[in-house]
């Protein structure tokens, strides 16, 4: 179990991103293990701490940290709420750049994930950018079970799967507010085509690059919002013609906007830092 149990305490932020929550661990000063079981122990809502998402910040695999065209300035590792890990998280990337940001004085780095390299820029008004990367678009990218047209799955009600460092299923509805998402969602996260399962989005046009989009995270449940289904959800709908590739995703928890480029996919919006805290010596000894 961690390391840091030696010692008094353990110290965490909570943030948000439109309400995808994360505890955030800065390993960075004080080295300690994760492991599955504890991030589910913090997962809880009633016993633990809470979160959509936990991630952990490292130094960059490459020791530079100096934030030049070479290195990275660190590296975030993802949990979910089941304890599996996760490749990307949008919303809390945001929320780790934007914490940087505030205690440098930066207004660009460069963060590693299983992802890859992802670039975070400061866009005014208090919001902050991600470059997710180029959507995964073939099948095996993202993966499904076997070759198949990712614009036009064969699964009723004819989705579109997007890797985004996760795999994604996105369905268009007429009324996204009508779907039971909390039967929907976990009917489609464990969909044979998917190994590795799936978050699953459904999302309706309600304006000219404008959706509505109700999200199930893989191994974690109903969320306010997330910004890789977010960004699937844009790319999704860009490939089958109902949007540009600029859209605004109005999701539970508030708006993102998600703009398709040339260099990957970008994702904007507000982020939240609400509190630190201090997990006991007592609560991490009953996971002994």
């Amino acid at each position: 179990m961690p390391a840091m149990r030696d010692t008094t305490g353990w110290t965490f932020m909570k943030m948000h991103g439109l309400g995808n929550d994360f505890v955030v661990v800065d390993g960075r000063a004080r080295a300690f293990d994760m492991t599955p079981a504890l991030a589910t122990a913090l997962a809880d809502r009633h016993r633990g701490v809470g979160f959509d998402q936990l991630a952990v910040i490292t130094a960059p695999a490459d020791g530079t940290g100096e934030g030049t065209n070479d290195g990275a300035d660190a590296h975030l590792t993802f949990y979910n709420a089941d304890g599996s890990l996760s490749a990307a998280c949008g919303n809390a990337t945001r929320c780790i750049a934007r914490h940087i940001m505030d205690g440098t004085g930066r207004r660009a780095l460069r963060l590693t994930t299983d992802r890859g390299v992802l670039l975070a820029e400061d866009a005014g008004n208090g919001l902050t950018s991600i470059n997710m990367g180029p959507p995964q678009l073939d099948w095996a990218e993202i993966p499904l079970a076997h070759e198949m047209d990712t614009l036009h799955l064969p699964i009723d009600g004819d989705p579109v799967a997007t890797g985004m460092g996760n795999p994604h299923c996105t369905f268009f509805v007429e009324d996204a507010e009508a779907v039971d998402l909390a039967s929907f969602g976990p009917a489609h996260e464990h969909h044979p085509l998917y190994p590795l399962r799936t978050n699953v989005q459904v999302a309706q046009v309600i304006g000219p690059d404008r959706i509505r989009m109700r999200v199930w995270e893989r191994g974690t449940g109903i969320t306010l919002a997330s910004g890789s289904s977010s960004c699937a959800t844009g790319v999704a709908a860009a490939r089958r013609g109902l949007t540009g590739r600029k859209v605004e995703i109005v999701l539970d928890g508030g708006t993102l906007t998600i703009d398709w480029r040339a260099d990957g996919v970008w994702m904007t919006g507000g982020t939240a830092h609400v509190f630190d805290g201090v997990l006991t010596e007592a609560f991490l000894e009953a996971l002994a």
